[in-house]
């Protein structure tokens, strides 16, 4: 398994949004990073809210690793079934890119589109958004607990800074207990360095 995937570059709210014309109905796409089905949906809110006049506002979501369909969702939000979440979906579950939603949403034009060409330009709609979206690396890692002598906590510290884990919690009574993130392809080399430096009394244990 890779020790990394792609996410969007938008951070602290930002959205990426692009525009398409079909037939006089204008398909307003708009992107944003959620991790996780709660923030997908606190988006899919605050974008249809924004659009409460459009006819629809469709969305599709992958709010975790890509192409993990268990944190996936779509709607077509009044357009006929099959005709753009499910096309939108697909197209995201395909795209490499994890932690994504995106809203489509639609200011009919007056001409009717029958149902390949809702697909169509659902489709296009997100494929556009795809092209143009610029997305950075997201690190996997790896939790877990090392319990060390007071006598290397020092050592320790230095090692959690070489592999650039994260520290989410510590703990002091006759040993010192650190629970951490560590890059998942960094987790073998630091088990094996602390082991040494602790002569194998360190206790590492992984929670995932």
């Amino acid at each position: 398994m890779a020790d990394t995937y792609k996410i969007p570059n938008l951070k602290n709210g930002a959205v990426h949004r692009v525009e398409l014309i079909v037939k006089k109905s204008r398909f307003i796409t708009t992107v944003a990073r959620t991790h996780g089905v709660d923030e997908a949906k606190a988006f899919i809110s605050k974008v249809t809210e924004e659009f409460s006049d459009a006819r629809h506002n469709c969305f599709a979501y992958v709010a975790d690793k890509p192409g993990n369909s268990g944190y996936a969702g779509c709607s077509d939000d009044g357009e006929p079934h099959g005709t753009a979440g499910q096309p939108m979906l697909n197209i995201l579950l395909h795209s490499d890119v994890g932690e994504i939603t995106c809203v489509v949403t639609r200011y009919f034009g007056g001409i009717l589109l029958g149902t390949g060409g809702l697909v169509k330009a659902y489709s296009d709609s997100i494929k556009l958004a795809l092209e143009s979206l610029d997305v950075t690396d997201m690190v996997i890692m790896n939790r877990a607990t090392i319990r060390v002598d007071h006598s290397i906590v020092n050592l320790v510290l230095r090692l959690f800074k070489k592999y650039q884990c994260e520290i989410v919690n510590q703990e002091y009574t006759d040993k010192v207990s650190y629970t951490v993130d560590i890059p998942a392809d960094s987790f073998d080399n630091l088990q094996s360095e602390i082991t040494t430096i602790s002569r194998g009394e360190a206790l590492i244990t992984k929670e995932n």
